[in-house]
């Protein structure tokens, strides 16, 4: 007789069936046409009711009928009889009759037998009979495959993975982008950790952020321009695309991760809340994330609350921090000891983080240095700093080198501070060049600074540059007297000619001193009086003076008296006399000489002698002799 094809269609495992769960009419009069067609000698009808009461359960009377049609040579009642007996707990001889037909040529056999040969550990013959399967197309013999292929490290087992998930198997596409994901990875150059580092200062002693880290959901993807050029990364997405859309969770929580970084945002949050409505708790814990940037802070906390309910260590870290933000520290410590607990480390270091804010300074060390023996690096440069505060110097050392190997870029900075301290400008530089190198602002102000002592003045601006570009106020007025220092001597303004356009090096004047630099502010003063513009020389020097520059004080002053404010020029002169500017002093001195009121002369004249610089000690200490002998005469 002519060997039929499979009739059963088996489960995802190709083994296991289930019963229906409630009585169809159309099937019942099914079963009885066949169930007289197999009492009249049909073998076919044998076979395919057979496989009707297995999938129902009825192991007794299915087993009768598929021995009966297998004993004609029907190798789908073979494969079902094997599938059979498996239930029953007869797993060698279930194998006997997948033999028989996967011999025969069934797919759906050979896929069994190759699934049970491998849960026996013979994985030569578990390759062969699923490679049968996967060359027939059968589609979980091709997965099966590829999962044994993979396992052993085998290049052949992507080929499989595509293979079923291109018929449509859902975790063949999810593992098939995975693969690809990895793939992209190690192609793209490495990237910069994600900014979620601590504050950073100019002392060793700065107080590090919380860490609320978004689970870690797969790295960036670039799609390429030309559609007709796939990247890995590109493939990948399609997969994952592919598997969410049939249901498959980690792919809904990766798709969306991939279109968060590509800004498509709605779309994310899309995938986000199916695969967190699937349970997949991660995809709860972004989602929050997306929602809390989003600005809605009370839906978030609802979706974290779910993920961390269902094991999720990052959202109970970001429900602990966002309960600290608010002040509830009891809270907020009951959810950092959750994430703990949950195997994040960062819950350790967020409730030292907790404890060193309400000065709790033992209990901080404590958490500190279990986050920090746990590989958490920050929490290693943050222990040190404890211990730096403590007056621990010997002690804080060996954490912040622990740190700084293991790339923090603060405990790497804080260590040139450290050595600096100690007078080791050799390996202090050193520590400032790795954390410059990794973009720390204040480490490349340091390292500029020092190459500008050493008269590199090319590696000096290099790295002034990177400074001031992060924006380091002291950086831009120290890149601006570099730049001043090489431009040649402006010429006075002719009147009627049109401004000349400013030079980069105001132009980074002009940065430090909006943000503040008060040097940079009387500069900016400065050069806006050589151009004749007194309204802005004298914004810029009165707000220098007023936020402490004696010369700010001093240059108003001047600017003032040129303009015939004379007693408001005599009250910033004598702010910055008073401040300890020796050129103020004089010039009071010289004006109460002009009022007649030699006491007040000889008072300031006195000053200006003490304050100094030489030059102009020389010119007051002649005024106060003149004066006195004008008063005693």
């Amino acid at each position: 007789m002519d060997v039929m094809g499979d009739k059963a269609t088996l489960l995802e495992t190709g083994r296991f069936v289930q019963p229906a769960d409630r009585e169809d009419p159309g099937a019942a009069a099914e079963e009885m046409r066949h169930r007289l067609a197999a009492e009249a000698g049909d073998v076919d009808a044998m076979s395919v009711l057979g496989s009707l009461l297995l999938r129902r359960g009825d192991l007794d009377g299915a087993e009768s009928l598929l021995r009966a049609a297998t004993a004609e040579g029907d190798r789908a009642a073979a494969n079902n009889l094997g599938v059979l007996l498996h239930q029953r707990g007869y797993a060698d001889e279930a194998a006997g009759w997948w033999r028989v037909a996967a011999v025969a040529g069934s797919a759906a056999a050979a896929h069994a037998l190759g699934r049970h040969h491998r849960e026996r550990g013979d994985e030569p013959a578990a390759e062969y009979w699923l490679r049968q399967s996967a060359e027939q197309g059968h589609t979980l013999g091709a997965y099966a495959l590829a999962d044994l292929l993979e396992h052993r490290g085998d290049v052949g087992a992507e080929r499989w993975l595509r293979a079923a998930a291109e018929r449509g198997h859902r975790e063949a596409a999810y593992r098939l982008a995975r693969a690809l994901d990895r793939r992209a990875a190690k192609e793209r150059p490495e990237r910069s950790e994600r900014s979620e580092r601590l504050d950073r200062a100019e002392r060793p002693t700065a107080a590090p952020r919380r860490r609320t880290d978004r689970a870690d959901r797969g790295d960036r993807t670039a799609r390429a321009d030309d559609a007709a050029v796939r990247t890995p990364a590109d493939e990948a997405e399609q997969w994952y695309r592919q598997a969410a859309a049939r249901g498959h969770r980690r792919a809904a929580l990766h798709l969306g991760a991939i279109l968060e970084r590509r800004g498509e945002l709605k779309e994310a949050g899309r995938w986000y809340l199916n695969s967190a409505k699937d349970g997949e708790a991660r995809a709860a814990c972004a989602l929050g994330f997306l929602l809390r940037d989003a600005g809605d802070e009370e839906s978030a906390a609802v979706w974290w609350l779910k993920a961390a309910q269902d094991g999720d260590g990052n959202a109970a870290n970001a429900l602990g921090a966002l309960h600290a933000e608010r002040g509830e520290t009891q809270t907020a410590e009951r959810w950092y000891r959750a994430a703990m607990d949950a195997g994040d480390v960062n819950g350790a270091y967020n409730l030292g983080l907790l404890c060193a804010e309400q000065g709790r300074t033992a209990h901080a060390d404590q958490w500190y240095r279990r986050a920090a023996y746990a590989g958490h690096r920050e929490a290693a440069n943050a222990l040190a700093v404890l211990l730096l505060q403590g007056g621990d110097a010997a002690g804080a050392e060996p954490w912040f080198s622990k740190a700084a190997e293991a790339g923090s870029v603060d405990a790497a900075f804080n260590l040139g501070i450290l050595y600096a301290s100690r007078d080791d400008e050799a390996a202090a530089l050193r520590w400032y060049e790795r954390a410059a190198a990794a973009g720390h602002t204040d480490a490349a102000l340091q390292v500029g600074t020092a190459r500008l002592r050493e008269g590199d003045e090319q590696e000096a601006e290099r790295h002034l540059r990177c400074a001031a570009g992060g924006g380091s106020a002291e950086a831009a007025y120290r890149l601006g007297t570099l730049l001043d220092a090489r431009r040649p001597p402006a010429e006075a303004p002719v009147l009627g000619e049109p401004a000349a356009a400013k030079t980069e090096c105001e132009e980074w004047y002009e940065r430090a001193a909006e943000m503040g630099h008060r040097r940079a502010q009387v500069r900016v003063g400065m050069l806006a009086s050589a151009r004749g513009d007194v309204v802005e020389a004298a914004r810029w020097y009165r707000k220098a003076a007023e936020a402490g520059s004696s010369n700010g004080a001093f240059n108003l002053g001047l600017l003032l008296a040129r303009e015939g404010s004379e007693p408001e020029a005599a009250l910033w002169w004598t702010r910055a006399a008073d401040a300890g500017h020796g050129r103020a002093a004089l010039r009071l001195a010289l004006l109460y000489a002009r009022r007649g009121q030699l006491a007040q002369g000889q008072r300031w004249a006195s000053r200006a002698v003490d304050l100094g610089p030489a030059e102009v000690a020389e010119r007051a200490g002649r005024l106060r002799e003149a004066l006195r002998q004008e008063l005693t005469a």
